[in-house]
Protein backbone atom coordinates (compact mmCIF):
# COMPACT_ATOMS: atom_id res chain seq x y z
CA UNK A 1 0.00 0.00 0.00
CA UNK A 2 1.25 3.46 -0.92
CA UNK A 3 1.15 5.87 2.03
CA UNK A 4 -0.10 9.34 1.14
CA UNK A 5 0.56 12.32 3.38
CA UNK A 6 -2.18 14.73 2.34
CA UNK A 7 -1.57 18.47 2.68
CA UNK A 8 -3.50 21.62 1.84
CA UNK A 9 -0.90 24.23 1.05
CA UNK A 10 1.87 23.63 3.58
CA UNK A 11 -0.47 22.36 6.29
CA UNK A 12 -0.70 18.64 7.00
CA UNK A 13 -4.20 17.17 6.92
CA UNK A 14 -4.14 13.36 7.22
CA UNK A 15 -2.52 10.10 6.13
CA UNK A 16 -4.20 7.71 3.72
CA UNK A 17 -3.26 4.32 2.31
CA UNK A 18 -4.05 3.21 -1.23
CA UNK A 19 -2.82 0.41 -3.53
CA UNK A 20 -0.58 1.55 -6.36
CA UNK A 21 -3.14 0.14 -8.79
CA UNK A 22 -5.78 2.65 -7.62
CA UNK A 23 -7.33 4.75 -10.37
CA UNK A 24 -6.55 8.40 -9.66
CA UNK A 25 -10.15 9.34 -10.42
CA UNK A 26 -11.20 7.18 -7.49
CA UNK A 27 -8.32 8.31 -5.26
CA UNK A 28 -8.90 12.03 -5.89
CA UNK A 29 -12.57 11.69 -4.97
CA UNK A 30 -11.66 9.68 -1.87
CA UNK A 31 -9.16 12.26 -0.67
CA UNK A 32 -11.58 15.14 -1.32
CA UNK A 33 -14.38 13.29 0.45
CA UNK A 34 -12.32 12.71 3.60
CA UNK A 35 -10.94 16.24 3.49
CA UNK A 36 -14.42 17.79 3.27
CA UNK A 37 -15.91 15.43 5.86
CA UNK A 38 -13.23 16.46 8.35
CA UNK A 39 -14.18 20.09 7.74
CA UNK A 40 -17.81 19.19 8.42
CA UNK A 41 -16.86 17.63 11.75
CA UNK A 42 -14.96 20.80 12.64
CA UNK A 43 -17.95 23.00 11.76
CA UNK A 44 -20.36 20.84 13.75
CA UNK A 45 -18.03 20.84 16.76
CA UNK A 46 -17.77 24.62 16.62
CA UNK A 47 -21.56 25.06 16.55
CA UNK A 48 -22.08 22.41 19.26
CA UNK A 49 -19.77 24.34 21.55
CA UNK A 50 -22.11 27.31 21.12
CA UNK A 51 -25.13 25.03 21.59
CA UNK A 52 -23.72 23.85 24.92
CA UNK A 53 -23.23 27.45 26.07
CA UNK A 54 -26.30 29.27 24.68
CA UNK A 55 -28.93 26.80 23.49
CA UNK A 56 -30.54 26.43 20.07
CA UNK A 57 -30.47 28.84 17.13
CA UNK A 58 -33.01 31.65 17.07
CA UNK A 59 -35.29 31.99 14.02
CA UNK A 60 -33.49 34.00 11.31
CA UNK A 61 -35.89 36.94 11.71
CA UNK A 62 -35.04 37.23 15.44
CA UNK A 63 -31.27 36.99 15.28
CA UNK A 64 -29.37 40.09 16.35
CA UNK A 65 -32.46 41.84 17.73
CA UNK A 66 -32.79 43.18 21.26
CA UNK A 67 -35.49 41.90 23.61
CA UNK A 68 -37.36 45.19 23.16
CA UNK A 69 -37.26 44.88 19.38
CA UNK A 70 -38.54 41.32 19.54
CA UNK A 71 -41.36 42.43 21.79
CA UNK A 72 -42.25 45.44 19.61
CA UNK A 73 -42.32 43.24 16.49
CA UNK A 74 -44.29 40.57 18.37
CA UNK A 75 -41.92 37.85 17.25
CA UNK A 76 -42.04 34.42 18.84
CA UNK A 77 -39.48 31.59 18.98
CA UNK A 78 -41.89 28.69 18.51
CA UNK A 79 -39.19 26.12 17.79
CA UNK A 80 -37.25 27.23 20.85
CA UNK A 81 -40.26 26.34 23.00
CA UNK A 82 -40.31 22.84 21.52
CA UNK A 83 -36.58 22.16 21.47
CA UNK A 84 -35.87 22.09 25.19
CA UNK A 85 -32.77 20.33 26.55
CA UNK A 86 -33.15 17.22 28.71
CA UNK A 87 -33.48 17.90 32.45
CA UNK A 88 -34.29 21.54 31.82
CA UNK A 89 -32.30 24.60 30.81
CA UNK A 90 -30.14 27.27 32.35
CA UNK A 91 -30.39 30.78 30.93
CA UNK A 92 -27.13 32.10 29.52
CA UNK A 93 -27.61 35.04 27.19
CA UNK A 94 -25.91 34.94 23.80
CA UNK A 95 -24.39 38.39 23.38
CA UNK A 96 -24.06 37.82 19.64
CA UNK A 97 -27.82 37.26 19.40
CA UNK A 98 -27.70 34.02 17.41
CA UNK A 99 -28.99 31.57 20.03
CA UNK A 100 -31.90 31.70 22.46
CA UNK A 101 -29.88 31.52 25.71
CA UNK A 102 -31.67 28.40 27.00
CA UNK A 103 -28.52 26.35 27.56
CA UNK A 104 -28.44 22.72 28.76
CA UNK A 105 -27.72 22.14 32.46
CA UNK A 106 -24.17 21.30 33.51
CA UNK A 107 -24.59 17.53 33.20
CA UNK A 108 -25.98 17.71 29.66
CA UNK A 109 -23.40 20.34 28.72
CA UNK A 110 -20.65 17.90 29.66
CA UNK A 111 -22.23 15.23 27.43
CA UNK A 112 -21.87 17.61 24.49
CA UNK A 113 -18.38 18.79 25.41
CA UNK A 114 -16.99 15.27 25.96
CA UNK A 115 -18.36 14.13 22.60
CA UNK A 116 -16.92 17.18 20.88
CA UNK A 117 -13.54 16.38 22.40
CA UNK A 118 -13.73 12.75 21.22
CA UNK A 119 -14.79 13.76 17.69
CA UNK A 120 -11.92 16.23 17.39
CA UNK A 121 -9.50 13.51 18.49
CA UNK A 122 -10.73 11.22 15.70
CA UNK A 123 -9.93 13.76 12.98
CA UNK A 124 -6.91 15.32 14.66
CA UNK A 125 -3.96 16.32 12.49
CA UNK A 126 -1.75 14.81 15.19
CA UNK A 127 -2.48 11.44 13.57
CA UNK A 128 0.06 12.42 10.92
CA UNK A 129 2.83 12.59 13.55
CA UNK A 130 1.63 9.32 15.06
CA UNK A 131 1.63 7.66 11.63
CA UNK A 132 -2.08 6.81 11.92
CA UNK A 133 -4.17 6.75 8.74
CA UNK A 134 -7.64 8.30 8.60
CA UNK A 135 -10.51 6.61 6.78
CA UNK A 136 -13.94 7.82 5.75
CA UNK A 137 -15.42 5.34 8.23
CA UNK A 138 -13.55 7.06 11.07
CA UNK A 139 -14.88 10.48 10.06
CA UNK A 140 -18.42 9.11 9.75
CA UNK A 141 -18.05 7.63 13.23
CA UNK A 142 -17.13 11.08 14.57
CA UNK A 143 -20.26 12.57 12.97
CA UNK A 144 -22.42 9.73 14.34
CA UNK A 145 -21.09 10.36 17.85
CA UNK A 146 -21.88 14.07 17.56
CA UNK A 147 -25.37 13.30 16.25
CA UNK A 148 -25.98 10.88 19.11
CA UNK A 149 -24.94 13.40 21.74
CA UNK A 150 -27.32 16.02 20.32
CA UNK A 151 -30.16 13.48 20.39
CA UNK A 152 -29.44 12.71 24.06
CA UNK A 153 -29.44 16.37 25.08
CA UNK A 154 -32.21 17.44 22.68
CA UNK A 155 -34.55 14.44 22.29
CA UNK A 156 -37.12 16.69 20.56
CA UNK A 157 -34.50 17.58 17.97
CA UNK A 158 -33.20 20.96 16.83
CA UNK A 159 -34.98 23.66 14.77
CA UNK A 160 -34.79 23.03 11.00
CA UNK A 161 -32.74 26.23 10.57
CA UNK A 162 -30.18 25.33 13.26
CA UNK A 163 -26.81 24.91 11.48
CA UNK A 164 -26.07 21.70 13.41
CA UNK A 165 -29.21 20.01 12.13
CA UNK A 166 -28.57 21.35 8.64
CA UNK A 167 -25.05 19.87 8.72
CA UNK A 168 -26.37 16.48 9.84
CA UNK A 169 -28.96 16.53 7.03
CA UNK A 170 -26.37 17.75 4.48
CA UNK A 171 -28.43 20.89 3.88
CA UNK A 172 -25.83 23.38 5.11
CA UNK A 173 -25.51 26.62 3.17
CA UNK A 174 -21.93 27.85 3.33
CA UNK A 175 -22.26 30.47 0.60
CA UNK A 176 -20.63 33.75 1.55
CA UNK A 177 -18.93 32.24 4.60
CA UNK A 178 -15.24 31.78 5.37
CA UNK A 179 -15.88 28.03 5.67
CA UNK A 180 -16.86 27.88 1.99
CA UNK A 181 -13.32 28.84 0.98
CA UNK A 182 -11.91 25.69 2.58
CA UNK A 183 -14.29 23.19 0.95
CA UNK A 184 -13.14 21.56 -2.29
CA UNK A 185 -15.87 19.85 -4.26
CA UNK A 186 -15.01 16.38 -5.53
CA UNK A 187 -15.34 17.43 -9.17
CA UNK A 188 -12.94 20.37 -8.70
CA UNK A 189 -10.33 18.55 -6.62
CA UNK A 190 -6.80 18.09 -7.91
CA UNK A 191 -3.93 16.12 -6.38
CA UNK A 192 -0.31 17.16 -6.91
CA UNK A 193 2.92 15.33 -6.14
CA UNK A 194 6.48 16.48 -6.82
CA UNK A 195 5.21 19.49 -8.81
CA UNK A 196 3.12 17.22 -11.04
CA UNK A 197 -0.64 17.03 -11.26
CA UNK A 198 -1.82 13.45 -10.71
CA UNK A 199 -4.11 13.13 -13.70
CA UNK A 200 -7.43 11.46 -13.00
CA UNK A 201 -7.16 9.39 -16.17
CA UNK A 202 -4.11 7.54 -14.85
CA UNK A 203 -3.29 5.18 -12.00
CA UNK A 204 -1.24 5.99 -8.92
CA UNK A 205 1.45 3.53 -10.03
CA UNK A 206 1.92 5.52 -13.26
CA UNK A 207 3.56 8.19 -11.09
CA UNK A 208 5.08 6.40 -8.10
CA UNK A 209 6.00 3.07 -9.69
CA UNK A 210 5.12 -0.39 -8.41
CA UNK A 211 6.77 -0.14 -5.00
CA UNK A 212 3.85 -0.56 -2.56
CA UNK A 213 5.97 0.69 0.36
CA UNK A 214 6.35 4.17 -1.10
CA UNK A 215 5.42 7.21 0.99
CA UNK A 216 4.60 10.45 -0.83
CA UNK A 217 3.35 13.92 0.06
CA UNK A 218 0.37 14.95 -2.03
CA UNK A 219 -1.32 18.32 -2.00
CA UNK A 220 -5.01 18.78 -2.60
CA UNK A 221 -6.25 21.95 -4.21
CA UNK A 222 -9.17 23.31 -6.18
CA UNK A 223 -8.87 22.94 -9.95
CA UNK A 224 -7.74 26.23 -11.45
CA UNK A 225 -6.71 25.64 -15.03
CA UNK A 226 -7.59 23.16 -17.76
CA UNK A 227 -4.76 24.17 -20.08
CA UNK A 228 -1.52 22.20 -19.65
CA UNK A 229 0.46 25.33 -20.49
CA UNK A 230 -0.90 26.98 -17.36
CA UNK A 231 0.06 24.14 -15.03
CA UNK A 232 2.87 26.11 -13.42
CA UNK A 233 0.35 28.75 -12.38
CA UNK A 234 -2.04 26.31 -10.74
CA UNK A 235 0.56 24.07 -9.11
CA UNK A 236 0.76 24.39 -5.32
CA UNK A 237 4.54 24.21 -5.78
CA UNK A 238 4.59 27.17 -8.19
CA UNK A 239 7.36 29.70 -7.61
CA UNK A 240 8.80 32.72 -9.38
CA UNK A 241 11.25 30.58 -11.37
CA UNK A 242 8.43 28.53 -12.87
CA UNK A 243 6.46 31.67 -13.63
CA UNK A 244 9.44 33.28 -15.35
CA UNK A 245 9.85 30.22 -17.54
CA UNK A 246 6.13 30.34 -18.31
CA UNK A 247 6.30 33.97 -19.38
CA UNK A 248 9.67 33.71 -21.12
CA UNK A 249 9.97 36.52 -23.65
CA UNK A 250 7.18 38.62 -22.19
CA UNK A 251 8.47 42.10 -21.36
CA UNK A 252 7.62 44.65 -18.71
CA UNK A 253 6.87 42.12 -15.97
CA UNK A 254 8.28 43.08 -12.60
CA UNK A 255 8.91 40.18 -10.25
CA UNK A 256 8.43 40.85 -6.58
CA UNK A 257 9.78 38.41 -3.98
CA UNK A 258 7.17 36.69 -1.84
Amino acid sequence: MVLLHVKRGDESQFLLQAPGSTELEELTVQVARIYNARLKVQRVCSEMEELAEHGVFLPPNMQGLTDDQIEDLKLKDEWGEKCVPSAGSVFKKDDIGRRNGQAPNEKMKQVLKKTIEDAKAIISKKHVEANVCVTMEMVKDALDQLRGAVMIVYPMGLPPYDPIRMEFENKEDLSGSQAALSVITESEAQLWWAAKELRRTKKLSDYVGKNEKTKIIVKIQRKLEENDDDSCLSSPWADNTALKRHFHGVKDIKWRPR
